[in-house]
């Protein structure tokens, strides 16, 4: 080995000693070059072949050809626009830009992309820089001075079969998951606004129903009480009567504690204190838009959010598989670490000193820990793949339910309709009878009341035929664009 001379020492340049490396002090050589790319790759090579592969997913069930029934009208992405309500069209933007669930959603997903942003920074080298000022104090025979040191570490895993690679795209997956996640919680909040006004919308028709039967019953009282005077009815017509009225204000008190609870219920779906008003009036109900397209089931499975975010759970799984599979094969990296000392800063970068090195890491025994969680993968990548299929049925079913539960309201609204007006019509008749001295006020008013019922149950059945409607948009629907998204 040359020996360098005492007065050369200050400009040579020293390579450190690394770990189980015997020293050397020359520049790093050409074999050190040689002997890193064998390693590369024969490891390459030699395990290239057990690279897990990204495996083919299929849905565990076979989707029919068609929905059991479809309309001609073409659904637009901001379905609830086809009501042609600005009142409801208002809210819903509202409450796309303030309801709180639906910000903590997307926060969700915010969290989810910076995993998967730190996962991929794997990929890249790590580096890091130190520099260390010391003061030496005198001492006897030893004038003191200054020290000052800097140095440079560098370390990269090179990913030969994809372990790195894996965990990124699983965390990708996940991260689209959280942003279907979000729009899935959109549809399903401007679903719940829809039903809430319309409900507010319904309660206030009830109330001024119910006002109105009161002021009826109210001027059949007096009647009565007309009649009593003069001998012409029993005191029992006029207790029943009154009796009536107490039962319709009963009414009128649920009516109004109903209208109060779905302001409260829609001003925290809009993102304010239920003490506030909420600033909408309730018209009328809309006419109900044609029944829209339903298209085939496969189009659904592709186009539903919540649908989506299942099969991208299970994509992120297989990848946890892989990533699993490839922790069990051996690791290689590289690192790298200049330095330079000094003992004055015009003498900082004079010598340097380098210590490169190759690491292959192999697992040799882990007491079946790998192997172990390679099951557990395996057995969550099930999991998340009947969990994707029991999605796709439930959204096939949302939309059967809905598509046969409006058929079969839009009858029973038929047959409300026909009961009211015979209840008219029989109310009416018993009632002239009554005035007449042909029939007693038993008869009338039980007519009456089935009148002023059916009324208030065509109410709300007209209502029940509207949030059908809005659980069949809500059942097709995809994703819309949110103007409500909130700023990065």
């Amino acid at each position: 080995m040359a020996v360098i001379p005492a007065g050369k020492i200050k400009h040579a340049k020293v390579i450190k000693r690394h770990a189980m490396a015997p020293p050397c002090y020359a520049p790093v050589t050409r074999p050190f070059y040689i002997l890193l790319s064998f390693l590369l790759v024969f490891t390459a090579v030699f395990f290239s072949a057990c690279t897990p592969r990204t495996s083919k997913t299929t849905l565990p069930l076979d989707p029919p050809e068609a929905f059991s029934d479809s309309g001609d009208a073409e659904m637009p992405a901001n379905w609830w626009t086809t009501f042609e309500d600005q009142e409801l069209n208002a809210m819903v933007s509202q409450a796309l830009d303030s309801n709180f669930n639906l910000m903590t959603t997307w926060y969700r997903f915010q969290a989810a992309r910076a995993v998967a942003d730190r996962e991929s920074s794997y990929l890249l080298p790590d580096i890091e820089g130190s520099l260390q000022v010391a003061t030496n104090y005198p001492q006897p025979n030893f004038v003191g001075g200054e020290n000052l040191r800097f140095g440079l570490a560098a370390f990269y895993e090179i990913d030969l079969w994809g372990r790195i690679g894996s965990r990124i795209a699983a965390e990708r997956f996940r991260a689209e998951a959280t942003l279907l996640d979000y729009q899935a919680a959109a549809i399903s909040l401007s679903g719940e606004i829809a039903r809430s006004w319309y409900g507010l919308v319904a309660a206030r028709q009830q109330l001024a129903l119910v006002e109105e039967q009161i002021e009826t019953n109210e001027k059949i009282l007096r009647l009565i009480r007309a009649r009593f005077g003069s001998g012409q009815t029993r005191a029992v017509d006029f207790l029943r009567q009154k009796q009536l009225i107490e039962s319709t204000r009963e009414q009128k008190i649920f009516t109004e504690s109903r209208i109060e609870l779905l302001e409260h219920q829609l001003a925290v779906l809009l993102g304010v204190p239920p003490q506030r008003e909420i600033g909408y009036l309730a018209g009328s109900f809309p006419e109900l838009p044609p029944l829209p397209q339903t298209g085939i089931p496969a189009e659904l499975v592709q186009r539903r959010p919540d649908v989506q975010s299942a099969f991208k759970l299970l994509q992120a799984a297989d990848r946890e598989v892989a990533a699993a599979i490839s922790n069990k094969y051996p690791r290689f990296s590289i690192s790298a670490a200049p330095s330079v000392r000094a003992n004055n800063a015009e003498d900082l970068f004079q010598d340097w000193a380098y210590s490169l090195a190759a690491n292959l890491a192999a697992p040799l025994f882990y007491g079946g820990r790998l192997s172990a969680e390679v099951d557990r993968t395996q057995a969550v990548k099930q999991q998340r793949l009947y969990e994707w299929g029991q999605t796709v049925l439930i959204a096939f079913r949302e939309v059967e339910d809905a598509l046969i539960q409006e058929q079969k309201q839009q009858e029973s609204i038929a047959v409300l309709e026909e009961q009211l007006s015979l209840a008219e019509q029989a109310f009416e008749q018993l009632r002239l009878e009554y005035f007449n001295g042909i029939s007693d006020y038993l008869a009338v008013l039980t007519a009456l009341g089935q009148e002023q019922q059916l009324r208030r149950d065509l109410i709300a059945a007209r209502l029940n035929l509207l949030e059908y409607r809005i659980a069949l948009y809500r059942a097709l629907a995809g994703g819309f664009n949110m103007a409500g998204v909130p700023e990065d």
